[in-house]
């Protein structure tokens, strides 16, 4: 079995199945906070995916894609946490 046979029947599987994991806490979640940690993860899920592509496909350009969604999802996580802190607290 190769790398791109090993990722293509495992690995990006297994992170669908966590990316609609996610889907249903950012839909179920019971607080805004709850919510936003599971868009994050959403993020991060959809990064991975798009970094295991770039292994199984052999195009470097996806890793590029993936640092630039990296870096947004930061800024976006450190807005909502500046922005729950001016807030004052807990929802």
């Amino acid at each position: 079995m190769t790398l791109a046979d090993f990722v293509s029947r495992i690995i990006l599987p297994l992170l669908g199945v966590g990316l609609v994991l996610t889907f249903f806490r950012i839909l179920r979640g019971p607080s805004l906070p709850d919510r936003v940690v599971a868009l994050d993860l959403t993020a991060t899920f959809i990064i991975a995916i798009s970094a295991v592509y770039s292994i199984a496909s052999g195009q470097p350009s996806y890793l590029d894609a993936a640092v630039v969604l990296a870096l947004i999802t930061f800024l976006g996580t450190v807005a909502f946490a500046y922005y729950l802190h001016r807030r004052g607290g807990n929802e």
